[in-house]
């Protein structure tokens, strides 16, 4: 076959496509003096890839609803400008090249095995495949109309040249990418004004991310009910509430204003198609202050605060330092990936502020099973098999958790190494989700572990070195002393010593329950 397909060229553009597709997330997309970059024999500029599912049947029966079963790649005041010193002459096609990425291979291609290209050459023009000057393409075996390619040519003297306003009907199901390609080495101080608007059949949400915002609304209904038991049992035994189930509370609430938020957030990114930065800027910090407190929190507990020691001691600062670089690591990270123009992120500079994130995250379960390790210890020493009990059941709960998130974390690699070019878009929501649906899952373990009732205080770090034992079949597990003096006390008739940590002898008591 004398015409040998430009893969390798294609790659280059999808490949810069896909790392712009990656940061960038609106519907909306606008070109405000973008250069085109040279690649290959062709001048190029990515102006966009999303997912796009394919109209409803019944589309256009409600133009002006965003949520109108309508598919389309709309393009409003392309504009594309050169300067006044190089506008002494007519030039080349600019084109608009629109493509399904499974059409990727009908772009580009080579003459007898030749060097390959984007741009038609004399040598491809001479086999009459190609006219030169223009991109090389030929028609997809599934749909001959597609790509979808169409230009305009600046005439002498003209400095501006505008596409005319076009709308490409989506009929089919794909990840489309969207270039402006040009093939005259005079036009190199080139820039493209305008914007173009995608929309899927319920709204402006890119494909990848309209599931979300369903997913959002089922996490805050989850949040509500968790919220509910929580807080009437919190209502009940207020007057048996640690400390613990106070931190407990603020992440509850935390997390119900971060699934609102987001809720909403994408609610209205899917009606006007442009991310509202101050609703995404309040769900980024809520969602990382969350993640921040839970993770000290169990830290906390893990050392055994409020259980088996009244404080951290010289440990706060270094707590309240870990924490605190978490989180402004964290922040950094979520705004910039979620906030504002973000579509020059390279993969390097996100590796950047990733890899500090996954550090102080790795430091963090570092710290938290070595002090529950700690803790364990003491307890069983202790014999406090009541609290004993409670923390293996927590420490069986983190570790699974741990367990499933390296196990995600290895899907995560092998999804996007086999996704080279985001053909699997539609399943790619299912990443995000699957983390916060953990973390929601470890907090309603944390919550049905640790939820007020009568015997909190049971919990409680005592300060009476001659902590009390109840005992059961095999062993003795501690009951906190009642603080109300209305109860009578009495003291076994012949108590059996029990020999303690320290070597004191401490007898065994009894607490009579009667009212």
């Amino acid at each position: 076959m004398p015409v040998k397909m430009n893969q390798s060229v294609v790659l280059l553009l999808l490949f810069l496509g896909l790392m712009l597709v990656c940061v960038s997330e609106a519907s909306v997309h606008e070109y405000k003096g973008d250069k085109f970059v040279s690649k290959g024999n062709a001048f190029v500029v990515h102006a966009g890839s999303e997912g796009i599912y394919s109209s409803f049947s019944d589309a256009h029966v409600n133009e002006t609803a965003a949520n109108n079963g309508d598919s389309y790649i709309r393009f409003e005041k392309i504009t594309f400008r050169r300067s006044i010193d190089n506008s002494n002459f007519s030039s080349g096609l600019i084109q608009a090249l629109v493509f399904e990425v499974e059409d990727r291979e009908t772009i580009g291609g080579s003459a007898y095995g030749g060097q390959r290209a984007v741009c038609c050459t004399a040598d491809l023009s001479k086999l009459g495949v190609c006219t030169q000057g223009e991109v090389i393409h030929r028609p997809s075996t599934k749909d001959p109309s597609w790509p979808q390619v169409f230009g305009i040519k600046f005439e002498v003297d003209e400095v501006e040249a505008t596409l005319p306003s076009n709308s490409i009907q989506i009929t089919k199901t794909g990840m489309y990418n969207l270039y402006f390609i040009h093939c005259d080495l005079n036009l190199k101080d080139l820039v493209v004004e305008g914007k173009s608007i995608w929309k899927n059949p319920t709204g402006y949400l890119p494909g990848r991310m309209a599931p979300l915002m369903n997913f959002y609304g089922f996490m805050s209904l989850a949040f509500v009910i968790l919220g509910l038991f929580w807080f009437s049992q919190y209502a009940r035994f207020w007057r048996e509430v640690l400390h613990l189930q106070n931190c407990i509370t603020l992440v509850i609430t935390l997390g119900m204003f971060e699934m609102a938020l987001w809720y909403f957030e994408y609610a209205e990114f899917n009606e006007t198609g442009v991310r509202p930065m101050g609703i995404t800027a309040w769900a980024v910090t809520f969602g990382t202050v969350k993640r921040t407190v839970a993770r000290v929190i169990i830290l906390m507990v893990a050392m055994g605060y409020g259980v088996v020691r009244p404080t951290l001691g010289g440990l706060t600062s270094k707590v309240i330092m870990l924490g605190g670089t978490f989180f402004l690591a964290s922040e950094v990270l979520e705004l910039v990936e979620n906030v504002g123009a973000v579509s020059d992120l390279s993969g390097k500079a996100r590796l950047f502020l990733v890899l500090p994130v996954a550090i102080l995250d790795a430091f963090f379960i570092l710290w938290i099973f070595t002090s529950l390790s700690s803790t364990l210890n003491k307890l069983q020493a202790r014999r406090m098999m009541t609290k004993l009990d409670i923390y293996r059941k927590f420490t069986n709960a983190l570790a699974v958790a741990v367990i499933v998130s390296v196990g995600w974390i290895c899907y995560e690699l092998y999804f996007k190494s086999n996704d080279i070019y985001n053909e699997k878009w539609q399943n790619a929501w299912i990443i995000p989700a699957f983390w916060q649906i953990l973390s929601f899952s470890l907090l309603c373990v944390i919550c049905a572990l640790w939820a007020p009732s009568q015997n909190s205080m049971r919990y409680a770090y005592s300060e009476d070195v001659n902590e009390e034992f109840d005992k059961d079949e095999t062993s003795l597990t501690l009951i906190k002393p009642s603080p109300m003096a209305s109860k009578d006390v009495r003291s076994v008739p012949e108590p059996r010593p029990v020999q303690s940590n320290n070597g004191a002898l401490n007898g065994d008591l009894e607490e009579d329950k009667r009212e």
